[in-house]
């Protein structure tokens, strides 16, 4: 990487203090192909840029979990910014961004799903009582999945009196449906059991945020047990790494601008 004139070297605990975090981080980014090459002085001192610096922020800012459209994407990034290919790192910060609103889509499509049930509109109403095979082959889950959403509180299926075997009606069709479907787009079981807990106390205005609002009593596991809020932050994330990558491209060129020679 080449450095102006009047750029003064930087020594890795001024990366460290510049970007908030230990300079072993700095160490450890370098090894990994976070930052590009860093020159050393011939007694060995490791001699950053400002450059190296922004590097250094766009790796933290980007490399933190959850991955929309998985971490391989940001690895790819952050190694292509450190190999000075800004363009393709702007390219996948787009991609990472589309991937970020296409799972909150996913997420707010499975809310909607809900508020619509939750009204009482029936997803299967002519359907008679069915078994347990009967109503996970139709539902698409598994006899397995069933029993652990009812072990962990998400449904109470009645009983047949005389065979003792659980029947899914019409209103545990619905209930699994909602369920299955909060699953699949990505929120945790203790948040939907959170929301079907308002639900059966007679609360139909307030799922959306009974599902992304942890209670105070409640401990919270992971990022999905508030998916909503970390979609949003997701996204947001995505902008502020484009803008990370933007005001890098514009030091790139005024560094350019900066090596030609005046015209004559």
């Amino acid at each position: 990487m080449s450095r102006s004139p009047s750029e003064r070297p930087l020594r890795t605990a001024e990366v460290a203090r510049a970007a908030g975090v230990h300079p072993n981080t700095v160490r450890l980014y370098e090894e990994w192909g976070y930052l590009s090459p860093v020159p050393r002085t011939p007694t060995g001192y490791r001699q950053f840029s400002q450059m190296h610096v922004e590097q250094m922020r766009l790796a933290r800012l980007a490399l933190q979990w959850p991955y929309p459209g998985g971490k391989a994407l940001v690895l790819d990034l952050v190694r292509s910014a450190a190999a000075g290919d800004l363009g393709t790192a702007l390219e996948l910060a787009y991609q990472y961004l589309a991937h970020a609103r296409a799972e909150r889509a996913h997420a707010e499509a499975a809310v909607e799903f809900l508020e619509r049930w939750a009204q009482g509109h029936a997803t299967d109403p002519s359907v008679p009582p069915l078994r347990i095979q009967e109503a996970a082959r139709r539902l698409s889950v598994t006899p397995d999945m069933l029993r652990n959403w009812d072990r962990n509180g998400l449904l109470d299926v009645p009983r047949d009196p005389k065979s003792g075997y659980r029947m899914y009606g019409a209103a545990e069709l619905g209930r699994v449906r909602v369920i299955r479907m909060l699953r699949q787009a990505g929120y945790s079981l203790n948040a939907i059991l959170r929301m079907l807990l308002a639900f059966d106390a007679g609360d139909r205005a307030n799922l959306r945020r009974a599902l992304d609002t942890p209670r105070a009593d409640e401990d919270v596991y992971s990022v999905a047990d508030r998916w909503l809020s970390t979609l949003s932050e997701q996204e947001q994330r995505a902008l502020d790494i484009i803008q990370q990558l933007a005001h890098m491209l514009a030091m790139e060129q005024e560094r350019t601008k900066r090596r030609r020679p005046p015209r004559r």
